[in-house]
């Protein structure tokens, strides 16, 4: 009954915060666009941030923009986004345009000297990836801050999933994560190729950034992409199946529909890595002279991008004993098994600052304002690791034949 009081009460708190007592001089934010993504994402995690004001937002449609800035409480309502960059009582801007916007605008952001945090993913192919985050505005000890928004690899159950993860050991995975047939309109932005649509452009950038953290290092080819066109555009995937081949030979698979069956909800990670030989202290067992233990272990990752709300870490340990250095057989054998889970870094053994109802965007926002403010960012997203995750997504959409999403025309 504990344990579901719990699990009522942090998700609650995810939804309705405590309203923390901002700072004499907080970071003011601007919003580019109405998203939906907005109060999930910025708007609710700040409220509980003292150092985070949501002070304007922008929409093409200023109606909107009102009625999104009167629903969510912020003060100021900018004619144009460009508006918003131009305001000097603006320090960040957050920027959850269409996919096929965020190249322009964070170009734009970031010569207007605003730190950004860019919605996932930072834009539509590795070539656009390459060139924003090798931006000369970048450099020096007062640039701007650029952070793409992959919120999931910030909270708590990450850092304590990959502290059972060794990379090197790595010889499969699979990383799946699904939205129900319901959520999203045939027409929604992502199933239109202008703005950077497809399922791998949405769910792919979870899942291909899962692989790469999970085997420390970008595949070196996507041996087979099937995917499946939405209704409204034939070169738009609504679901999507890859293959991926990493150095070292370890595969990896990443699986995700934009309107999956019902029976299909839980975003998961499945890892297996190789045999490898451990103490006996590890095994709990007392091994003779001539004899080694060996451990295979399995992890299944519950609901790795929204880990919050709830999740599990299984980690399955297969042991045997056997002679030193002899593959061919084994002399005992038994298995370990055990539940993890972590929402807050304390839980994780880790000692950092959080809350069990913080929620992935409000771990994510802590270490972007850290960043900001040149404070020590414990977890982070790099340059690298945006157009690692771009290069994956390519990959993927020339294995399946379809076309790169469009290069932006903008020049700064």
């Amino acid at each position: 009954m504990a344990s579901l009081f719990g699990l009522v009460r942090r998700n609650w708190l995810i939804y309705n915060p405590p309203q923390a007592p901002k700072s004499t001089a907080p970071l003011r934010f601007g919003i580019l666009g109405a998203a939906d993504i907005g109060p999930n994402a910025l708007i609710v995690p700040a409220r509980s941030h003292p150092d985070v004001v949501v002070q304007i937002v922008a929409a093409r449609d200023s109606e909107r923009a009102k009625a999104y800035a009167q629903k969510h409480g912020i003060p100021e309502v900018a004619k144009s986004y460009q508006d918003i960059l131009d305001s000097p009582n603006i320090d960040c801007v957050y920027i959850p345009l269409p996919n096929g916007l965020h190249y322009e605008w964070a170009h734009r952001a970031l010569k207007a000297g605003k730190h950004v945090l860019l919605e996932k993913p930072s834009v539509d192919n590795a070539e656009e990836a390459a060139t924003l985050f090798r931006n000369p505005l970048l450099d020096g000890p007062k640039a701007p801050v650029l952070l793409e928004a992959t919120h999931y690899l910030f909270h708590p159950s990450w850092a304590l999933f990959m502290s059972y993860v060794a990379p090197a050991d790595v010889v499969s995975a699979r990383a799946e994560l699904w939205c129900p047939m319901w959520l999203f309109a045939a027409d929604n932005i992502r199933f239109r190729y202008e703005l950077g649509g497809g399922a791998l452009m949405d769910l792919g950038v979870y899942t291909a950034s899962a692989l790469i953290h999970v085997f420390g290092a970008t595949a070196e080819e996507c041996e087979e992409c099937i995917t499946q066109a939405g209704s409204y555009d034939s070169k738009c995937d609504r679901l999507f199946k890859a293959r991926y081949r990493f150095p070292g030979g370890g595969r990896g698979e990443m699986e995700g529909d934009l309107k999956a069956p019902l029976h299909r909800l839980s975003p998961d990670i499945h890892v297996v890595h190789r045999p490898v030989v451990v103490f006996s202290e590890e095994a709990g067992k007392e091994v003779p002279g001539g004899q080694e233990v060996v451990r295979t272990r399995k992890i299944k990752f519950t609901n790795f991008a929204q880990p919050a709300f709830f999740h599990s870490i299984q980690v399955d340990d297969e042991f045997a004993i056997r002679k030193v250095g002899d593959i061919s057989g084994h002399i005992k054998r038994w298995t370990k098994s055990k539940t993890v889970k972590a929402y807050t870094f304390k839980e994780a053994g880790i000692d950092q600052e959080g809350e069990s109802h913080w929620p992935t965007y409000r771990y994510q926002l802590e270490q972007f304002v850290n960043r900001v403010r040149d404070r020590e960012a414990r977890q982070w997203v790099s340059g690298d690791d945006s157009t690692n995750t771009m290069k994956m997504i390519d990959m993927a959409y020339t294995a399946a034949n379809l076309p790169l999403r469009p290069t932006s025309n903008y020049t700064s």
